[in-house]
């Protein structure tokens, strides 16, 4: 595996912590675009023009008739739902159709051309595209109304339009549908015209037809109307069948009648009036029956032989006689009906047969006349159609009819401006504001790819971290074993001596990835603390490049290292002492021109060596280990590295190569050193700083006085490193 690539890591889920975190920390962008966004649009809000705003509102329909004309063949019907027509209008309402006469009506070329200091007049388009930008049209929900709302700096202008749109869009529908159905008569019209025409070629056509060949057309609306001619096949067949029918009837009603006369005359009698109605026949009828109830009726009062009962029987006689005449004359008479109604079937058959066979030949004689003359009927028959059509649109042109557009309610003049809405505008200012700056807080610290955690180290060096350093830290060895941010290195110390594997490990090695990581200030810190526990420590300023310790203990830089190696003074002569008895310190001496040979050299590694027995820990400055190689040299020939990794400074991918570059060498990295943490934003580092602060300063306050009045020597306890 390649020492120099990524250790790849695991995908991490944010804790609303390091969301509150993300945003204490980038507090100062959340505010500063915060005000930027309010104080804009605060400013922007009142330097805006104030607008009024005027709606008129209208509705709207298809194009359909009040009440049906029933002039034509189709059923009236309501007009097909259309899930497009609101819309529709929409682009109607905005096009040049309706905005070009409003601007006309109210003469806004001129108005706005002098409201906006305009040489002349404004040009209808962008006078049209003033007038487009400042309507705002506005469907009703599940209604065929719409709103015409209108903004202008001037009320009284914002009401004038609004009318003049929903009065101008009125009057183009009512125009619309007119032109539309006058068109329509107009179109209706020309086509009679040329129908007329060519009925009058046809009819000439069927006279000539009819004059040249003599045909005879029995028809009166015929060319030869009136004309006597043979009778149609079936008329004659008509009156047959008519004739047929009475004969059959007749026929049979005789037959019953003299089957009556053979059986039954009693029922004969009765049956006759109703068969065969005659008024003689009735009255002998109501005289015989009279006759014979007056008959029982003499014979109960005066017996059989009185002379009125045998009077009576005589006339009962005579009547029966003259009834027994009128049946047969009766019968006689529908005889004589019967062959009279058989003389007319034969006459109609005859005539049938006659009629057809006339029909034949007449047709084949007039085929084409009567062709041309029924083209001739067709083109009359669609005529009329036209002449109907033409006359049933003139009469719905002048019905009553729904009205397509109404203005229900007419735009007034509004005395509060609309816009700019203050309230609404600093309200969205102060919430654009909030989410522009913790957006923005957010991003940045996506794009901030620095350590910024204690697990960030961890997990992407794979390395654990032994110390966390506060901001500002001083310089233990000026400050005193009281300063408060002694503990943060006291707790470094311990980890770092729970880390090494062997007792005989005491040379360290101090590296960062970059500049101005606090490698300096934490090898001084680091081994002051070392020296007040009572061990002995040398601080080596190996950084030849650009060393400080030097500047920090504020001693002379003239011997030091460079001179050792060199072979120009001994280890006594090089070696300073501190304020502190059990520190020492060797500064860099005289900057070589090459400090690659110097580092590189078998002194450095005999140094080393002799320090180690001299000393109980030593401690190595180096420079930034990216770029140059000193930094990779000494952590090859050193016991343990510590690697100095400062708080939101520099990129991950930087801290790793630096690792990498201290594995490849053979360097034996013991842990990071995590510094300049700001613990007033982050609490997640208060655990490493603030608890041991207020823990020893209770400490100190409690050992001032003991239970006899006198000072306490104040005890520390090395803390059990957490990794």
């Amino acid at each position: 595996m390649d020492p120099l690539k990524a250790t790849s890591t695991a995908e991490t889920k944010l804790h609303f912590l390091d969301y509150w975190r993300i945003i204490r920390i980038r507090k100062t962008v959340i505010m500063a675009v915060f005000l930027l966004v309010v104080i804009t649009a605060t400013i922007v809000t009142f330097i805006l023009p104030e607008s009024f705003s005027s709606k008129a509102r209208i509705k709207v329909q298809r194009d359909t008739t009040d009440i049906p004309t029933g002039l034509t063949s189709q059923p009236y019907t309501a007009g097909v739902y259309d899930p497009y027509f609101i819309q529709t209008e929409f682009e109607v309402i905005q096009s040049e159709k309706i905005l070009d006469p409003v601007i006309d009506l109210l003469d806004l070329n001129t108005k706005w051309a002098k409201k906006y200091h305009y040489e002349g007049k404004l040009k209808t388009p962008e006078s049209r595209g003033i007038l487009k930008g400042r309507i705002e049209l506005r469907p009703e929900r599940n209604t065929s109304v719409i709103d015409i709302t209108v903004y202008s700096d001037d009320k009284e202008e914002a009401a004038e339009i609004a009318n003049a749109v929903a009065q101008v869009y009125q009057d183009y529908r009512k125009k619309q549908r007119t032109d539309l159905t006058l068109n329509g008569i107009n179109a209706f019209k020309e086509e009679m015209k040329q129908q007329d025409l060519i009925i009058k070629e046809k009819e000439a056509e069927v006279n000539e037809i009819h004059r040249t060949n003599d045909i005879v057309d029995t028809d009166s609306s015929g060319p030869g109307g009136g004309t006597l001619g043979p009778v149609n096949v079936m008329q004659y067949n008509s009156q047959r069948i008519e004739a047929e029918s009475q004969y059959a009837k007749e026929q049979k009603l005789l037959s019953e009648l003299q089957m009556l006369q053979q059986t039954n005359a009693s029922a004969l009698r009765q049956a006759i009036p109703t068969a065969a109605p005659d008024g003689m026949l009735t009255t002998l009828l109501q005289n015989y029956n009279e006759a014979e109830t007056r008959l029982v009726t003499l014979q109960n009062d005066l017996g059989t032989n009185h002379p009125d009962v045998q009077r009576n029987i005589k006339l009962i006689t005579e009547l029966n006689t003259q009834i027994d005449d009128r049946v047969n004359g009766v019968l006689d008479g529908m005889r004589t009906h019967v062959a009279a109604l058989k003389a007319v079937v034969d006459n109609a058959e005859f005539k049938v047969n006659q009629a057809k066979t006339n029909d034949i030949a007449i047709a084949e004689r007039s085929r084409g006349y009567f062709t041309a003359k029924a083209d001739l009927d067709r083109l009359k028959k669609f005529r009329d159609v036209l002449f109907l059509r033409i006359s049933q649109e003139s009469v719905e042109k002048d019905m009553p009819k729904n009205t397509m557009v109404e203005i229900i309610d007419r735009a007034q003049q509004s005395d509060r401006p609309v816009r700019p809405n203050k309230p609404l505008n600093i309200a969205l200012g102060i919430i654009i504001g909030l989410v522009v700056g913790i957006g923005l807080a957010f991003f940045i610290e996506y794009l901030d790819t620095s350590v910024k955690t204690i697990d960030d180290v961890e997990r992407t060096l794979q390395a654990p971290v032994l110390g966390v350093i506060p901001q500002n830290v001083g310089y233990l060895l000026e400050e005193g074993n009281e300063s408060p941010h002694a503990e943060a290195y006291r707790v470094l110390r311990t980890n770092l001596l729970f880390s090494r594997k062997d007792d005989k490990l005491n040379t360290v090695a101090v590296v960062s990835a970059g500049a101005g990581e606090g490698k300096s200030t934490t090898v001084c810190n680091l081994a002051t603390v070392f020296a007040q526990s009572g061990q002995r420590v040398l601080m080596v300023d190996s950084d030849l490049r650009r060393p400080t310790l030097h500047k920090l203990l504020r001693v002379t830089n003239t011997l030091g290292l460079t001179n050792y190696l060199l072979r120009q003074n001994t280890l006594e002569e090089v070696i300073q002492t501190t304020r502190m008895p059990s520190l020492d310190f060797l500064a860099s001496g005289k900057l070589p021109s090459s400090s690659l040979g110097v580092l590189s050299s078998a002194q450095m590694k005999d140094l080393i060596t002799e320090l180690k027995q001299r000393y109980d820990f030593v401690f190595f400055d180096s420079p930034p280990i990216m770029g140059v190689s000193d930094a990779s040299i000494l952590a090859s020939e050193v016991d343990m590295t510590l690697q100095v990794i400062q708080y939101r400074r520099y990129p991950q991918p930087m801290n790793i190569r630096a690792k990498q570059l201290i594995e490849k060498v053979g360097g034996n990295l013991v842990g990071i050193v995590l510094n300049n943490i700001n613990m007033s934003q982050d609490e997640s580092y208060y655990y490493y700083s603030g608890y041991y602060h207020d823990y020893y300063s209770k400490n100190e306050d409690d050992s001032d006085t003991g239970t006899n009045g006198a000072p306490e020597e104040k005890s520390r306890t090395d803390i059990k490193p957490k990794y």
